[in-house]
């Protein structure tokens, strides 16, 4: 018997017949959805020629389009949305309460003013609109548009906010889009898509805009998909194992934007010790960090590394802090974070462990699913860190910074910072070893789309950036004026 089901959404046709059984991945979950296989050949786009229509919408027809599709998706009045949720609710780690949220906040990431800074901070409207003349040092002139690209999406499943800027990208550069549906979040890019049929139905917008699930790893039918002659771009979020899958998939003329697998971590320094009250600041700042989603992004901080020293009152004020932050995890509101739906069993092993070697751990909480704190009693983090998740983080104290830039590296996404003093002595720095986004603590999980994400620009990289040059002999040297050289 399934929970639900996943039809196919292509280019403005839905289609539910064709059903296919499929496990999920949340306590044995199942569904079905349509077989994508057998609409295989409808699903990239005929022909890039069939991209014009996307040319002759102005910016601003893109943005009246969105703002009514982020009107459209709320939560209370839009039936998508809400079946969207309750298959969440089967296939996703997360409580009722983080779920609900996430959809009720869903409209936001349409807003109008947001979507335009995103352009133009990211692109240039300019460059998204028409060609943009530059005079170069040699005379040429050269006229630069950005053109959207026929495109794969593999959004991550820990929320439905990827899914929203999945598609809000490909509309502002005028791309076309097959977004490949996440089991743990089957349908929240199909509700969307429903939505913008339903508020734009033949528009443009929604003919190039289609949405499919199939199970990842189906190689005879990826290598018939996935070939350059269908995509242009695949921009692929989510774990090691799918963007390593999916990158056998590329060779010439099909490029891949991978948002791949990263941690985050946090650095906090003496000043959080100043008075009591600057502790308490501190700690629910963390707690956030930690807590948000329940931990399951990759922004979440895991390693806590506190400049309070290591002798035995370093070690106290490490202790100090892990009670405030636990206590403080506790206390945030049940839409931000709650105890952890599912708990990781080895994980559960290894706080249980740690238990027993009090000289070198003090593990606060973690008798139930509640989440937990671990204070190294030493200058190191515990050898399951990367295992972290359901609200356990480790605080480490150490004496020095570089004890700190040791643990950063390629994988390292956020890093939120205590004092900003701190971070801004570090931001020369961290970047060396790897780090991504620095940001103030308690800030690590509220992001915007204007900015970079994973040390790249995806959105700028979804474009293609094409040149029309002009040269004039008399402004620019003629070839074959040239002389031969001796």
């Amino acid at each position: 018997m399934s929970d639900f089901r996943v039809p196919l959404f292509l280019r403005g046709e839905l289609i539910e017949q064709g059903w296919k059984p499929f496990g999920g991945r949340q306590r044995g979950a199942a569904f079905e959805a349509v077989d994508a296989a057998a609409h295989i050949e409808q699903l990239p786009l005929s022909s890039p020629a069939a991209l014009a229509d996307l040319y002759e919408i102005s910016f601003d027809e893109i943005l009246d389009v969105l703002e009514a599709l982020g009107r459209a998706l709320d939560f209370e009045k839009n039936e998508h949305v809400r079946t969207a949720y309750q298959a969440g609710l089967s296939a996703a780690n997360y409580p009722a309460s983080i779920l609900k949220q996430s959809y009720t906040t869903l409209p936001h990431a349409f807003d109008r003013d947001a979507i335009r800074e995103l352009a133009d901070t990211r692109i240039g409207i300019d460059y998204l609109e028409g060609w943009v003349p530059r005079t170069l040092g040699d005379g040429r002139e050269l006229r630069v548009r950005a053109f959207g690209a026929r495109a794969l999406h593999i959004p991550a499943g820990n929320g439905g906010l990827g899914s929203a800027i999945t598609i809000i990208r490909n509309a502002i550069t005028r791309s076309d889009a097959l977004v490949k549906a996440p089991s743990n979040d089957p349908l929240t890019a199909m509700a969307i898509a429903r939505t913008l049929a339903d508020v734009a139905p033949n528009h443009p917008l929604t003919k190039h805009l289609s949405v499919a699930y199939w199970k990842g790893g189906d190689e005879a039918f990826e290598q018939a998909l996935l070939r350059p002659e269908h995509f242009e771009k695949i921009v692929a979020w989510g774990g090691f194992a799918s963007v390593k899958h999916v990158s056998r998939y590329i060779q010439p003329g099909l490029e891949l934007i991978a948002l791949d697998p990263k941690r985050s971590a946090t650095i906090i320094g003496p000043e959080a010790f100043e008075s009591d009250e600057t502790l308490d600041e501190v700690a629910l700042r963390a707690a956030c960090d930690i807590g948000v989603a329940n931990q399951e992004g990759c922004t979440c901080a895991r390693v806590i590394y506190v400049l309070c020293g290591t002798d035995a009152e370093g070690i106290a004020a490490a202790n100090r802090l892990g009670e405030r932050i636990f206590a403080k995890l506790q206390s945030l509101p049940d839409h931000i974070s709650t105890p952890a739906r599912s708990f990781d069993r080895e994980l559960r092993d290894h706080l249980d462990a740690s238990r027993m070697v009090d000289d070198w751990y003090r593990v606060i909480g973690g008798e139930a699913n509640e989440g937990a704190v671990i204070v190294s009693q030493l200058d190191e983090a515990v050898d399951y860190a990367p295992m972290l998740s359901g609200r356990v983080a480790n605080v480490v104290p150490v004496d020095h910074i570089d004890k700190v830039t040791d643990a950063v590296n390629a994988y390292t996404q956020t890093v939120g910072i205590y004092p900003e003093s701190l971070k801004r002595s570090l931001r020369d720095r961290l970047p060396l070893f790897g780090a991504q986004r620095l940001t103030s603590l308690g800030y690590a999980c509220h992001v915007t789309t204007a900015m970079p994400q994973d040390a790249i620009e995806p959105v700028r990289r979804m474009c293609k950036w094409i040149v029309d040059e002009q040269c004039d002999p008399e402004k620019v040297f003629p070839l074959w004026k040239a002389p031969a050289l001796p």
